[in-house]
Order: C-alpha cells, then sequence, then structure tokens
C-alpha cells in the first residue's frame, strides 16, 4: 500500500539546491522516524548529503544533537563549506547583487575558481540556471523556463540569501565532511545512538538514473546495504522501487515499503523507504486504514 504524494508546498524549503532527486517529500516521513525513537541520536548522519533536506529539518528541528552531512563532490561541497564557515554573508551578497542574463551567466562560468567561496558561488549560479538543477557534466543552461522567464525562472536571489543565512545561524548544530559516505558510516557504524539517512545515487536499479544527474554515481551498493545492516545505530534509506533493490535489502535483513512521490513535472511516482525497522511507517498506514474503514 502507498500514501498519497506530500504536498511539498507545505514543507519548509530550507536548501539552497534545487537537486535532482531532492527529497523535501520525504520530510513528514523523516519526523515520523525522528518522534518515534526512545531518544534522539547523538549524531545524524547524511551519507550522501547533496541539497541536504533531510539533514536540515533534523538540524532545524532539533531531532539529534548533531547533523553531520557528508558530500563527495567538490562543488556541492564549496556551498556547504562556504555557508557553514565564515564567508556566508559573502555568498548572500554575491548572490544579491548579481545582475541575472544569460551572458552574465556564462562570463561568471568562465572565470577560474580560485578560492573555495567563488566555487560555492558558481555552484549555486549553475545548479538555479541549469536545466533541472542538474550539475553532472553536459548539462546546459535553462533557454525558456517558465512563464518565459528563462535563466531567471529559479533565480530568487532574496529567497537563497534568507536561506543561506538562516542555515549560517544554526552552524554549531551542522559537521560538514567533504568525503566518501561510505567511509563515515563504518567510522561511526559502533554506536548505537547514532542515525543514517542514506539516498544514494540511484544507480543500483536498471533505470540508473544516477549517471547522467551527478559526476559522483559510482557507489558499491552491496558494501552500503552490509556496511548498514552491521551498523548499531538506526538507519533510513531511499531508493527507486525496483527488484533488484529489494532482493539486496532483503538478503540483509531491511524491510522495505513503497511510497508515493511527486515528481518535477508533478507525475505521481514510487520509492521505496527502507529500513532496519519500519514499524513507525506501518503503524501510521495502519491508523489511516481504520479510518477509511470507520468512514
Amino acid at each position: 500500500m502507498t500514501t498519497k504524494p506530500v504536498n511539498v508546498s507545505s514543507i519548509p524549503q530550507r536548501s539552497v539546491f534545487r537537486y535532482p532527486g531532492g527529497k523535501t517529500w520525504l520530510v513528514p516521513h523523516i519526523r515520523r522516524w525522528m518522534t518515534s525513537r526512545d531518544k534522539k541520536p547523538k549524531r545524524f548522519i547524511e551519507a550522501f548529503a547533496g541539497g541536504g533536506i533531510v539533514g536540515l529539518t533534523v538540524a532545524f528541528e532539533r531531532f539529534a544533537d548533531k547533523v553531520i552531512l557528508v558530500e563527495i563532490d567538490e562543488d556541492v561541497a564549496a556551498v556547504w563549506k562556504t555557508i557553514l564557515g565564515h564567508n556566508a554573508t559573502w555568498l548572500a551578497d554575491r548572490i544579491l547583487n548579481f545582475e541575472i542574463s544569460a551572458d552574465n551567466i556564462r562570463e561568471e562560468l568562465a572565470k577560474p575558481r580560485t578560492s573555495v567561496r567563488q566555487r560555492a558561488f558558481c555552484t549555486i549560479l549553475r545548479n538555479r540556471t541549469f536545466h533541472g538543477g542538474i550539475l553532472a557534466n553536459g548539462s546546459s543552461l535553462i533557454k525558456h523556463g517558465e512563464n518565459g522567464k528563462g535563466v531567471a525562472s529559479r533565480w530568487y536571489p532574496a529567497t537563497l540569501a534568507k536561506r543561506i543565512s538562516a542555515i549560517h545561524e544554526i552552524r554549531e548544530r551542522i559537521e560538514f565532511i567533504h568525503g566518501d559516505g561510505l567511509q563515515v558510516i563504518e567510522d561511526n557504524s559502533r554506536s548505537k545512538s547514532n542515525a543514517f539517512f542514506i539516498d544514494p545515487p540511484y544507480t543500483a536499479s536498471k533505470k540508473k538514473a544516477g549517471r547522467r544527474l551527478y559526476n559522483h554515481n559510482e557507489l558499491d551498493h552491496e558494501k552500503l546495504f552490509g556496511l548498514l545492516s552491521n551498523a548499531k545505530g538506526d538507519c533510513l534509506l531511499t531508493y527507486d522501487d525496483d527488484e533488484n533493490v529489494k532482493e539486496l535489502a532483503s538478503q540483509n535483513g531491511f524491510e522495505f515499503t513503497i511510497v508515493a512521490m511527486q515528481s518535477r513535472r508533478l507525475n505521481t511516482m514510487h520509492e521505496l523507504l527502507i529500513g532496519k525497522d519500519l514499524t513507525w511507517e506501518h503503524e501510521k498506514k495502519r491508523d489511516k486504514q481504520r479510518l477509511l474503514f470507520d468512514s
């Protein structure tokens, strides 16, 4: 049984990224997962952070003592380093003062990226003005965009600046690691007080969508499941609804359920939620069934 897609407009938009495979729709599930626990995690680890909406939700809503965001991509890492570092105000001001046009974007992206903060600005610029927010090689500028606005369609300077400032204000709750998510999982696997959220590059299923969406898309999925099955802490994974993934989950002792989500084109799609214990999700579905029956 699947639920109706979450209305993402009702969820606080906290990430600066317009990210392929973004997980805003997952936020209500994350809240149920976190509030079902007897104790909040000491460390909440988002091992493939990308836009980081799940980790940001946990940090803003204080579901864990500390949130660890991990990302291997150098461009994405530059954004997190800048927002959580001492150049956050510079980045917000740079966005506010940039005159958006296709020519200005091309000129800016052609410049050498001599600093982390300059790389961060160029990454946000590309993410917000390229098709679908795709940062992988081969992506290109939006041509028409929404209502014919072209490259300005997804460029909201005041909103982005506000989000940067908000994240920077809670920086003491967040740690960023520029590195390998698998290694960070292994390094933190021995503590029951840690929790892991895993939204890996989608390359385990036949679709292999991650290959066109992310520059870093190669991942040993069998190793990932093995590490998490042996970790003492709790975990939650999201994957394509795919038979290969279901088999991999079952082989490693995980439960899975299917949930509905909405694509960027407003199509209803389905993804897998995978975990060691999904009682909190099953209870929600049973409660809904009871309400339908009683009505």
